[in-house]
Parts: structure tokens; sequence; C-alpha cells
């Protein structure tokens, strides 16, 4: 089996999961920050979204202060400060990626906008040319 079938597999495989865990997906908060973050209307707000990642921080230094303070029994803290670490990092990495998105959709929309404007102009045979700008008669 070649690597590029593996990798199709393997990236079949993933979207099968992501379409079965959409519904729950849409209920932790950094996903909906996200998905609204990577719209149009929404890529502006990429970088303000990044201060978001300030709670998730000082979350993971509270409960790993808690964690260091209790012992072992409170050691399932870890996988809070964990889900919080992740969440702060999903949050740091939304403000660049916006900004990459937007400047690219912003490439786009001028390209497409200046392709119209050079359609919209008539466009005039070399005669037509010559008479219209008073040339030889």
């Amino acid at each position: 089996m070649f690597l590029s079938d593996r990798v199709r597999r393997r990236w079949r495989q993933s979207e099968n999961t992501a379409q079965n865990l959409e519904k729950t997906r849409r209920l932790f908060p950094t996903n909906r920050i996200r998905d609204a973050v990577y719209t149009r209307r929404g890529l502006k707000w990429g970088v303000p979204a990044m201060l978001l990642a300030a709670p998730y921080i000082a979350a993971v230094k509270l409960l790993s202060d808690v964690i260091d303070q209790a012992g072992s029994e409170w050691g399932w803290l870890h996988l809070v400060v964990l889900l919080c670490a992740w969440n702060a990092l999903k949050m740091l990495w939304l403000g660049p990626m916006s900004l990459f998105a937007l400047t690219r959709v912003r490439h786009r929309e001028h390209i497409q906008h200046r392709n119209a404007r050079r359609e919209a102009v008539p466009r005039a045979t070399p005669d037509e040319a010559l008479v219209m700008a008073g040339g030889a008669s």
C-alpha cells in the first residue's frame, strides 16, 4: 500500500470522526468561538479573541497550585489543567491564523473587484479608438 493511500484512508477516518462528533463539538465554547471567528464577518475578531486565552492561563496556574498543595487526592485535576492549557493554546493560535485568513480573503476580493472593473470597461477596436480620440479623419 502506498503512502498516499494510507494518508487518504486516515483523512477519511478523521472526516468520519469529525462528522460523528459535530453535535457534541458545538457545545464547547472554544469551538463555537473558533467557528464564529472563521466566518468572513468574524475574521477581524481573531486578535481580540486571543484575549480569551488569559482566563484559561489563569485557570491553569490556579489549578496547578491547588494540585501542588492538595497532594495526590486531587490528581484528577491534571486532566482539567490539560484541557485549560489546550484551550489557551487554541485561543492564542486563533489570532495569527485569522489574520492570515483575512489577508488571503481580502486579496481574493481585491482580485475579483479588479477583474469585475476590467470587464465593465467596454473594449473598443483600434478604429473606434482613433475616431473617439479625434484621430485621422
